[in-house]
């Protein structure tokens, strides 16, 4: 049931920060920035140093049960790029795992400890083969190479499918992705690219107010059962 809640919460927050930067203190401060402004799904990407550590201080300081003490968020790890890699990510405490691309390997060793898993997909087959792994949503990517309808596109044959596109994803076409039948939307650097400018961390936190209002904006004019969960 952890899981299918997690995947819940996931849909429900509509909105994942994913964060890379230049070390482990630097990203979660950039997470607790992130959170602040009200993007409460949060992917560590492995590419940071001493990522797993982040993931962990991450953890002792937010939570998704709802009956916690501590604040609400999901941490989850990024650029997973092997089963191994995975383990030692939930390990840590990681609440979900999204990789670059689809492995049958890390989509299984999530299964098994019953972590959400999201791998990078890019075409019908991936999709596909995703859904026979068991996957509940396929991470769009990248997604600056294709215009929102392709989630309809891909859902004529596979209408079981479920997407969050990611790259390329900004303010003004969040909007269209949602209304595309996307069930949430990952943002990168647009989120973090003025803070790592300036050093300013407090940009990341203005940032994600601004992504919040969009994507509230978004279910507003557009039901939020169009990118419901589905399988």
């Amino acid at each position: 049931m952890n899981k299918i809640r997690l995947l819940q919460q996931i849909q429900a927050c509509g909105v994942v920060a994913v964060l890379r930067a230049d070390s482990a203190e630097q990203v979660v401060e950039m997470a607790e920035e992130a959170i602040a402004g009200g993007i409460k799904v949060i992917e560590i990407t492995l590419t940071v140093p001493r990522a797993l550590q982040a993931i962990e201080q991450l953890r002792t300081r937010y939570s998704s049960d709802p009956n916690s003490q501590l604040s609400f968020a999901i941490i989850g790890a990024g650029t997973v790029l092997d089963a191994s890699t995975a383990r030692a990510s939930i390990l840590a405490g990681a609440e979900f795992v999204v990789g670059p691309s689809l492995q049958a390997d890390t989509v299984k060793i999530c299964n098994l400890y019953r972590v959400p898993v999201l791998p990078g997909v890019m075409t019908i087959s991936d999709v596909q083969q995703a859904l026979e792994l068991g996957v509940d949503i396929v991470k769009l990517f990248p997604g600056n190479l294709y215009e929102p309808s392709i989630i309809k596109t891909m859902k004529g044959p596979l209408p079981q499918a479920n997407f969050m596109p990611t790259g390329g994803v900004n303010v003004k076409n969040l909007a269209d992705w949602i209304r595309a039948g996307a069930v949430a939307v990952g943002i990168g650097s647009d989120l973090t690219k003025d803070a790592v400018a300036t050093g300013d961390m407090s940009h990341v936190r203005r940032q994600a107010e601004r992504y919040m209002e969009a994507y509230r904006q978004a279910i507003g004019v557009e039901a939020p059962l169009a990118g419901t969960i589905s399988g």
